[in-house]
């Protein structure tokens, strides 16, 4: 076999597959290939935990055999991987990106492991997170046991959480594609900060059997990419009801095997106010994006219903995470945290009140009827990802952000959260500092598809999503 050429690293699952069944390398050698960048460029970025070296050359040589001898998984046979490190592995450590857990091994496979297992894929990693996913209330990119999450762009900038591994390894080109999981923002932020594409799936669309529970109301699981079509690819791999997680739903999913380009004109939805109070080069992007949508779309300016969304979501997400875990507090753990914020964060949330989580867990059904109504009548609604660029690693954040704090994609953010709706990021150019920004779609309760088709169509007419970075 030919040396494999760097330009594979940012290729697409759909055209790597395309090149395995071509035969124009072996499942091993792409394979070795991501292994190499993942050991040369991972430390560089913070981004690798574990590599999984001996079960990868498994999976890979098991998949050469199988495509020699006739037998196709699909799309994702032969295709490297990594998960962030809240996915159980067999035999592998599972540390949660927390120091008291760095060489615990929970001795099972993650549902979303032994799908993507039984679709051919290949683990080659279990990439850095946030500790706790960022459930203790951390506010620095440093809270990892793995140091802070270095963005491939530019390593002075954060790579986002808390998937930040995840984030970093498929916009640095580590792997094709990558598994998050996101309870507020933890995907789309680390994607539309590394200018990856990611997906947040519908709550219930797939199972977190084997995952870490920061709050089992609201946590989800979902691809993060080269392309949106990719994100559809892993999506099938991996929903579907699960007998071992009572909250997954029995819904069929499928998507097609090969894109398709739909001559549908879609009706879109901006929020009033979502690109106020954003940096200027998000603003100029979003608007240049909303040109680009209009070529197949019809975009009505429209304000989303009067709840308090982001009040209700965090109350949620900080009572469940106090009740998953307590036991930092209680046996010290909590202490060997690396974020010093992280060590008092989770105190303060115990002793919110039963009331108040009543009050929000009361509210939540009228704000999931409210919100289905408000989107029903379009295909998606649409805003920038976030007000800025990647946040510097040296400064404090909030200062960072001064002047930059959209309420309505923090409205949004939190409705999300809340209710369960899906939504993908897609990049949409750079901004300060060649830094990349984001354009969302969001959608009603289990449109995935249709945002994939609406993102497509949108990568099918731009190039954002092709830029790399420069080489580390």
């Amino acid at each position: 076999m030919p040396e494999l050429s760097e330009e594979l690293a940012f290729a697409s699952t759909r055209n790597l597959g395309k090149k395995l069944r071509a035969k124009e390398f072996s499942c091993v050698a792409l394979a070795e290939f991501f292994l190499n960048r993942l050991k040369s460029i991972g430390p560089k970025l913070n981004a690798v935990v574990t590599l999984t070296d001996d079960l990868a050359m498994r999976e890979a040589a098991l998949a050469d055999r199988e495509l020699a001898s006739g037998k196709d998984r699909g799309p994702l046979h032969g295709i490297p991987y990594g998960v962030k490190d809240l996915l159980a592995t067999k035999e592998i450590p599972t540390s949660w990106g927390a120091a008291p857990f760095r060489e615990r091994i929970i001795d099972a496979d993650a549902t979303v492991v032994a799908r993507l297992r039984d679709a051919g894929a290949v683990l080659v990693a279990k990439l850095a997170m946030v500790e706790i996913a960022g459930g203790l209330g951390y506010r620095q990119a440093n809270a990892s046991f793995s140091g802070p999450g270095l963005n491939p762009w530019d390593t002075s900038r954060w790579a986002g959480g808390s998937s930040s591994g995840p984030g970093s390894a498929v916009g640095g080109g580590l792997v094709p594609f990558a598994i998050g999981s996101e309870t507020w923002g933890s995907i789309v932020t680390p994607a539309a900060f590394c200018n990856v594409s990611g997906l947040r799936p519908t709550y219930g669309r797939v199972s977190r059997h084997g995952a870490m529970a920061l709050a089992w109301t609201v946590d989800k699981l979902g691809p993060m990419c080269r392309t949106a079509d990719d994100c559809g690819l892993v999506l099938q791999a991996i929903a579907g009801v699960d007998q071992h997680d009572e909250s997954c739903v029995d819904r069929p999913y499928e998507y097609s095997a090969e894109s398709t380009a739909p001559t549908k004109r879609y009706r879109l939805a901006v929020l009033k106010g979502s690109a106020e109070h954003v940096q200027s080069e998000v603003r100029d992007n979003f608007e240049a994006s909303l040109d680009v949508l209009r070529q197949f779309a019809v975009i009505e300016e429209v304000e989303l219903p009067d709840f308090p969304w982001a009040t209700v979501a965090s109350t949620l997400i900080n009572c469940e995470a106090a009740a998953a875990f307590e036991g930092l507090i209680t046996t010290g753990d909590i202490w060997e945290m690396t974020a010093a914020e992280d060590h008092w964060g989770l105190h303060s949330q115990t002793v919110i009140s039963a009331r108040d989580y009543i009050n929000a867990m009361r509210i939540r059904p009228k704000m999931q009827r409210a919100l289905d109504a408000f989107l029903k009548p379009f295909d998606a609604v649409v805003t920038p990802t976030l007000a800025t660029v990647a946040y510097p690693i040296d400064r404090s954040w909030s200062e960072y952000r001064d002047g930059a704090r959209s309420t309505q994609i923090t409205a949004l953010g939190g409705a999300g959260a809340a209710t369960g709706i899906p939504a993908i990021t897609l990049p949409n150019g750079v901004g300060e500092g060649g830094l990349p920004t984001g354009l969302q779609l969001a959608s009603r309760a289990f449109n995935e598809n249709l945002l994939i088709e609406i993102a497509n169509r949108y990568q099918a007419e731009t190039d954002f999503h092709l830029n790399v970075p420069k080489p580390l």
